[in-house]
């Protein structure tokens, strides 16, 4: 009965065409109802301490940098140094997106952020060139889902408060996941481009790779001070979003010159305003946290996963199924903070590795973004690409089974992040 208060009340919030944050706020409160505890001070106190945490800072700061990186011409020299690189290849334009989204996601972290910026900058190209534009729409929708996958991620910090687990370990554990995931769309657009008529651009000259490179380059190094940084122990996760912040706009301002300081009023009130969107919702969402471990309802899930406890192969599939599910309907950022209290314990008692674990819980959460009918990333490719949402969708298919499968091998497969983890960790 419990769960279905909490379940149940939430659904018909959002049905009801609530935001989500309050819609947590009203399950929240239906289940102080049902267990006696309601006290508005109480609910006060938890929404107050949920964005309360040093951890968390590094979403705000993160954002930040994403932000100042697309303004400030970081995100254009990576995509023009991919296009110098293998762009003159039959396709070309679809690796570029595919180099260029991978470099971008060791920036900013967020899939919105970088999917906009390929479809402002790539798709025009593509459908110039000859492209199918729902498939190359579709590419780019796809490519966005690395942006929360290779570090900086802003969902793995947001898991990482959420399930207590160490931030950096899960940036080092993320990176060679989100590569494969790179791969497998690589290979998806080699297939499906073999046969499109598309007549190449010229290759570039070495001269030519090399200016692209050295213009790129203070934008390239940022991902390497990042992870070597991490991985030497020099910043935590939160110092490390400051130092990207910090960072991008030394170089939007006085290296590149593309930012002034009038434009940076309009970047901080814009990063202030997303900020605030998702700490809200982690605020919101720590109430629900809280009456989840008063209601004992991890200990209900055990029960009802209970023939799957001895096969852990069985429960990461049907967890990651389930996850599926949810994420059709349900953003990225709420579906961590609602999913994580319940499914942690789960985790533990199988004995599964909590960082393997928050891996493909985030993966699969990115994967969402593209899941219809939500799919944030699809409507922000629709409508920065000016095309139909019904379009981004059909191109998106066979790049959303291609990044499922690799999610699928992981689970049969852990070795596929627990080895390179490990290396990278030391």
């Amino acid at each position: 009965m419990t769960i279905l208060v909490f379940v149940g009340s939430l659904l018909l919030a959002m049905a009801m065409g609530i935001p989500i944050a309050f819609s947590l706020l009203a399950s929240g409160v239906a289940l102080m109802w049902h267990l006696d505890l309601f006290d508005a001070q109480i609910l006060t106190q938890n929404v107050i301490g949920g964005a309360d945490s040093f951890p968390l800072l590094a979403v705000p700061f993160f954002m930040l940098a994403g932000e100042i990186m697309n303004v400030g011409g970081l995100s254009k020299r990576i995509v023009d140094f991919a296009l110098a690189l293998v762009g003159h290849v039959k396709g070309g334009l679809g690796y570029v997106t595919i180099m260029a989204g991978c470099l971008l996601s060791a920036l900013s972290g967020s899939a919105v952020a970088d999917a906009a910026a390929l479809t402002a900058l790539l798709l025009p190209m593509m459908v110039r060139a000859g492209h199918d534009k729902p498939r190359a729409a579709g590419l780019i929708a796809a490519t966005g889902v690395i942006g929360p996958v290779i570090p900086p991620s802003i969902g793995l910090v947001i898991f990482g408060v959420a399930a207590n687990v160490s931030i950096s370990k899960l940036f080092l554990a993320a990176i060679v996941p989100g590569l494969l995931i790179g791969g497998a769309l690589w290979i998806t657009w080699a297939w499906l481009v073999r046969r499109e008529k598309i007549v190449p651009p010229p290759r570039k000259s070495s001269a030519e790779i090399a200016a692209a490179f050295r213009n790129a380059l203070w934008a390239l190094m940022l991902p390497v001070i990042i992870l070597v940084g991490l991985r030497m122990g020099v910043f935590t996760p939160t110092e490390a979003a400051v130092v990207a912040a910090v960072y991008a706009l030394f170089v939007s301002t006085v290296v590149y010159r593309e930012i002034t300081w009038k434009d940076l009023y309009a970047i901080f009130v814009n990063a202030a305003k997303t900020s605030a969107i998702v700490m809200f919702l982690i605020a919101a969402a720590m109430v629900s946290a809280w009456l989840i471990t008063v209601a004992d309802l991890p200990s209900k899930i055990v029960g009802m996963l209970q023939p799957f406890m001895d096969n852990r192969m069985l429960l990461m599939i049907a967890i990651m199924v389930l996850v599926m599910v949810v994420g059709t309907a349900m953003d990225m950022t709420p579906t961590i903070l609602i999913l994580t209290p319940v499914l942690m314990p789960v985790v533990k008692a199988a004995g599964i590795d909590p960082v393997y674990f928050g891996v493909l819980f985030i993966i699969n959460n990115s994967i969402g973004l593209v899941t219809p009918p939500v799919g944030t990333v699809l409507n922000v490719v629709a409508g920065v690409g000016k095309i139909s949402m019904d379009d981004v969708t059909r191109g998106v298919v066979p790049f959303m089974l291609a990044e499922f499968a690799i999610l699928f091998l992981m689970v049969a497969f852990p070795q596929l992040v627990i080895v390179p983890a490990r290396w990278f960790g030391g």
